[in-house]
C-alpha cells in the first residue's frame, strides 16, 4: 500500500445529459440500460460502456452488489465500533471525523463479486448454476482512500491473542429462503487485516457514494468482493476462530470435485480477461478494428495477454497499455482485421506474475463462483 495516489485520473465525462429511468428498489444511483444490466437489487456494468474510459471505473459505471438495499447513513452520527475478547481495553468507537483525522493512504484495487462470470458456466460449459446471472461485469477498479485497518486495530488495543475479525455492515438483515441470516458479515484473518486492508471513505477522489458503502467500507485487495464489507458498522476482534453464513454456507465451492460441506472459504480471485465490446459484437469485414480489453488477477500483476480468433488454435500477443498495478487491472489493445463475413468468437487469455494462466474450462461448483476460464466472446462480421 502506498501513501500517494497511485492511479491515473478519473475520467469525468458528460454521460448524464438526459433524464434516466429510476433505479430499481434497493439501488440509489441511475442505471440506464445502455450502461447496466440489472439483476434484482444488483447491477452489472456493460463492458462496452467502459470503451474509451480511463483506467479507473467511474463511480456511475461501477457495478452494484447488494444483498438487500442501499441504506442512507448520516456520516455525522455514524460510528465504527471495534469490540471483542481480543481487545485489551474493551470496545472502542471511531467517528467519521476521527477517520478523516488519521493518516490517510490510497490504494488502486479492483473489487469483484465471487460470482462474476456465473452465467458463463451455462453458456460455455453447459453447467447451470443458480444465483445472480453475472456475465463478466461484476468487477471494477477504483482509487480508494482511507485508513489502514491495521491502524485502527492498533489504536483500539488489539492484543496478541487476536486470530480473527468479523466486520459487519449496516444494511438490513438478509433473508434467504425464509431464513434470516442477519446482517452481512464475513470473518477476516488477522494476518490479512494487518497486511493491506483499507477502511475506505473515498472512491476516485470523492466521498463514497451510498451504493458503494458510504460512510466507510472495507477494501480487501485481491479477495472476493464479499470480504469488502460495505456500510461498515462494527468489527469483532476475537481470540478464537469466527464463522458466519458468508463463510460456512456461502462463498465456498460446493459440488462434484469439492469436499463434503464445501471447500475452504473463498479468498483470492483468479485471472480474468474481458473485451470492451457488446455481447454479441459486430464488425465490418475487410477493415482494421482496434480491439480493447482489460485483464486482472487476485494474485498479482498481469504480465501477458493473448487474443485468438480461431478458437485457440493460434494466439497473438496484445499490447499492454498501463502500469501493471498488482491489485488493479491492465488495459490492452490489438489491431484486428476480420477477413470474411460470418459468426465467430474472440478469445482473450491472460497470465499473471505468479505464472497462473486462464484455463480453457473453469472448475465447476454448484453456486457458480470463480469462473476464470477463457471467455468465448461472440462476434458477427458483416
Amino acid at each position: 500500500m502506498t501513501s500517494t495516489e497511485d492511479g491515473p485520473g478519473v475520467r469525468r465525462g458528460t454521460r448524464r445529459t438526459a433524464p434516466e429511468a429510476a433505479p430499481p428498489p434497493g439501488i440509489r444511483k441511475p442505471l440506464p440500460p445502455r450502461l447496466f444490466a440489472v439483476h434484482g437489487t444488483n447491477a452489472e456494468t456493460r463492458w462496452e460502456a467502459l470503451r474509451g474510459e480511463d483506467y479507473l471505473t467511474p463511480d456511475d459505471l461501477f457495478f452494484v452488489r447488494n444483498h438487500t438495499a442501499t441504506p442512507l447513513i448520516d456520516a455525522a452520527t455514524w460510528r465504527l465500533t471495534l469490540w471483542g475478547d481480543a481487545l485489551r481495553g474493551g470496545p472502542v468507537a471511531f467517528t467519521y471525523r476521527d477517520l478523516l483525522g488519521m493518516p490517510a493512504e490510497t490504494l488502486t484495487a479492483f473489487i469483484e463479486c465471487a460470482g462474476n462470470g456465473r452465467r458463463l458456466y451455462g453458456e460455455q460449459q453447459y453447467q447451470e448454476a443458480p444465483g445472480t446471472p453475472w456475465r463478466l461485469g461484476a468487477v471494477g477498479v477504483a482509487r480508494w482512500r482511507g485508513v489502514r485497518l491495521a491502524t485502527l486495530l492498533e489504536r483500539a488495543g488489539m492484543s496478541d491473542r487476536a486470530v480473527a475479525l468479523m466486520p459487519r455492515g449496516l444494511d438490513a438483515d438478509y433473508v434467504e429462503a425464509g431464513e434470516n441470516l442477519g446482517r452481512v458479515r464475513r470473518p477476516l484473518p488477522v494476518a490479512k487485516a494487518l497486511d493491506d486492508v483499507l477502511v475506505a471513505y473515498e472512491m476516485n477522489g470523492r466521498p463514497l457514494p451510498p451504493d458503494h458503502g458510504h460512510p466507510a467500507r472495507l477494501v480487501v485487495p485481491g479477495w472476493v468482493g464479499a470480504a469488502s464489507i460495505k456500510w461498515l458498522g462494527d468489527i469483532e476482534v476475537s481470540a478464537e476462530r469466527l464463522e458466519s453464513p458468508w463463510s460456512t454456507r456461502l462463498y465456498r465451492m460446493h459440488g462434484p470435485g469439492h469436499p463434503p460441506g464445501g471447500g475452504p472459504p473463498l479468498t483470492r480471485m483468479g485471472v480474468k480477461s474481458a473485451f470492451e465490446l457488446p455481447w454479441p459484437a459486430r464488425f465490418e469485414a475487410g477493415r482494421e478494428h482496434l480491439l480493447r480489453g482489460r485483464s486482472w488477477s487476485g494474485h498479482g500483476r498481469v504480465v501477458r495477454v493473448e487474443v485468438s480468433e480461431d478458437e485457440g488454435v493460434s494466439w497473438r500477443p496484445a499490447r499492454l497499455r498501463d502500469d501493471r498495478h498488482p491489485r488493479g487491472w491492465v488495459r490492452w489493445t490489438l489491431p484486428w482485421t476480420p477477413r470474411e463475413a460470418g459468426n465467430l468468437r474472440l478469445l482473450a487469455r491472460a497470465a499473471d506474475e505468479t505464472g497462473a494462466v486462464q484455463p480453457d474450462r473453469a472448475a465447476y461448483n454448484l453456486l457458480g463462483y470463480r469462473f476464470d476460464a477463457v471467455v468465448r466472446h461472440p462476434v458477427v462480421v458483416t
